[in-house]
């Protein structure tokens, strides 16, 4: 099975828990993220089942993290945000096969980066 060298950690929280969750994920090692608003579907069963009311306005925060970090971040928003707090988050990870775009304070500083890449003339 291959491992994956990043994951995309995805937690949906009622709306105006994004701070919350990028919060607690920078504080296990998380950089930033992305913030889709969303709107729940969930039915009444779901709401007697849990014994909680679902709000139907959501945000859906998605953060891009190396594999190594990825249980530290996830294990956070639970404490958190999770269904048991006033976010009532769940969260989950899906692995990345590929990604471009992204520097790490080891990457090369931009003058160098700009010298080794061909120009356009």
């Amino acid at each position: 099975m291959k491992k994956f060298e990043y994951e995309l950690v995805v937690c949906i929280v009622n709306a105006g828990f994004s701070d919350a969750v990028m919060d607690a994920a920078r504080e296990v090692g998380a950089r930033g993220g992305t913030v889709i608003t969303a709107k729940g579907t969930a039915n009444k069963e779901a709401e007697a089942f849990f014994k909680i009311f679902i709000q139907p306005e959501k945000e859906m925060v998605m953060i891009l993290v190396p594999n190594k970090i990825k249980e530290d971040v996830l294990h956070a928003l639970y404490r958190a945000v999770g269904l048991n707090t006033p976010g009532q988050g769940i969260a989950f990870a899906l692995p990345v096969d590929n990604v471009v775009g992204l520097t790490s304070n080891t990457d090369k500083q931009p003058e160098e980066a700009e010298k080794a890449e061909p120009s356009e003339e």
